[in-house]
């Protein structure tokens, strides 16, 4: 059972995006908005079409999965970092919450803003193409895994980071490629085997694969094997992350 502290905590974490909404919403939407006009209104036209749709209904769930990752990790990283930096992180530390409670308000809070960008995302999308929905439980599952998973990351780099350049080489060198290689801008069915074989071993892919099969029903693997990969990825490293916070961790010292 949560006390009401994390509860509290939870709370705190949505309103510290929400009173920023024009930076943490609304400029992630405006983003995948120019990826969107420039990727599939110039390449519309010379791009076949794939899994039976237009490149731009294609592209348009690629797009949201890739902000809600990138959303939801920027969250709980940049909460704890900016709570490291500033000194007010002591005042969590001495309050009576568990390992378990500070993992749930900070990835309960990444996921809530990781899917409300790419709800948006989507919403915005489908002003500018059609985009069908054929399995909407599978959509929303991959979303909310895909948001938890990238929070879960974000706690561990918040852990990790000293400083706000720690957490920017993680986030260029690490999350923003997985995510950009990930299978956001074209079928991964398309590249050359080797490719093709290594875009396997990205745990970023089973997730636009996943969500995409939400909207069009069709994917490059099964959507239960891409399932199956995104919960253990979870599983093993919100492990890891309740053992740091258990241990201090970067917190206390």
């Amino acid at each position: 059972m949560l006390s009401a502290g994390c509860y509290t905590l939870f709370h705190k974490e949505l309103l510290r995006f929400w009173k920023v909404a024009f930076q943490t919403l609304a400029a992630p939407v405006l983003t995948a908005l120019l990826y969107l006009l420039v990727f599939a209104h110039v390449l519309e036209g010379r791009l076949a079409q794939t899994h039976g749709v237009s490149y731009a209904a294609f592209l348009i769930p690629g797009l949201a999965m890739m902000s809600a990752l990138q959303n939801a990790f920027a969250n709980s990283s940049s909460s704890l970092i900016q709570s490291k930096v500033t000194g007010n992180l002591v005042f969590v530390l001495l309050s009576p919450l568990s390992a378990l409670e500070l993992f749930v308000a900070y990835t309960g809070a990444a996921v809530v803003r990781g899917v409300l960008v790419a709800g948006m995302v989507i919403g915005v999308g489908m002003l500018f193409a059609g985009i069908p929905l054929q399995e909407p439980a599978w959509a929303v599952g991959f979303a909310v895994l895909g948001a938890a998973l990238m929070g879960v990351f974000g706690i561990v780099a918040g852990l990790i980071a000293e400083k706000f350049d720690g957490l920017a080489a993680f986030q260029n060198f690490v999350v923003m490629p997985l995510t950009f290689l990930a299978g956001v801008f074209y079928s991964v069915e398309d590249l050359p085997s080797l490719w093709r074989t290594l875009s396997h071993l990205n745990p970023f892919f089973y997730l636009v694969d996943g969500f995409r099969y939400g909207f069009l029903g069709a994917s490059d693997v099964d959507p239960v094997f891409s399932l199956a990969m995104v919960s253990g990825c979870l599983l093993v490293v919100s492990a890891l992350t309740l053992r740091f916070i258990e241990r201090g961790t970067r917190l206390r010292h």
